[in-house]
């Protein structure tokens, strides 16, 4: 677990808010990943109480339901924010928020809850703002195995995009790549972190 990261996240202050000031914001978040990080729950269990929030994307995954019902359990005791990823009718049974990609509902329904989604362009992240996510997360901001051969965005394109499609109720968070060390790059236009390894035990 990357500690540095951890210390960015508790120094930071209160949580990010959305612009419309309805909801609070972690700005620590674990993306459950199959392949990289295929038992998420060691890893939950040890995000800080209140501080942090998990994306859950195992997608595929064989005990999926089950997993998301532990993941749930989870983040009700130690006060985290779920959300799912592309399935509205999972994260209202486990009364979790929903995450977008590319600023896509994936049906009809709205489940309750923080929505947060995923983006690659200035275009995506402007669908997110419009789709109503409170929080997009604009990736890969540095080079990362989960793309291989992909040479990130890097800080300064990282801010530009952030900037230019920055609209006052949605927060923009840093995807790919990041550490504890190369978040203090991206200066204050990142508003949250979300990670795999960094956040793993």
């Amino acid at each position: 677990m990357d500690y540095k990261l951890l210390a960015w996240g508790r120094r930071r202050g209160p949580p990010s808010a959305s612009a419309a000031g309805a909801r609070t914001l972690p700005r620590l978040w674990l993306f459950t990943d199959e392949t990289r990080l295929p038992d998420p729950r060691p890893a939950a269990i040890q995000l800080p109480v209140g501080k942090a929030g998990i994306v859950f994307r195992h997608d595929a995954a064989v005990d999926r339901e089950q997993l998301g019902r532990d993941l749930a359990r989870i983040c009700k005791v130690r006060r985290l924010t779920l959300v799912v990823a592309g399935d509205a009718r999972l994260a209202g049974h486990l009364r979790a928020g929903i995450h977008l990609r590319g600023g896509r509902w994936p049906c009809s329904l709205r489940p309750r809850g923080v929505v947060t989604s995923s983006a690659h362009s200035v275009a995506e992240l402007r669908r997110a703002a419009r789709a109503g996510a409170d929080l997009a997360f604009l990736s890969p901001a540095f080079p990362t195995s989960s793309h291989p051969g992909a040479p990130g965005l890097r800080p300064v394109r990282w801010l530009a995009l952030a900037r230019a499609a920055h609209p006052q109720r949605m927060a923009v968070g840093a995807l790919g790549g990041v550490t504890g060390t190369n978040v203090l790059r991206l200066s204050r236009g990142c508003q949250a972190v979300g990670a795999i390894t960094a956040l793993a035990p």
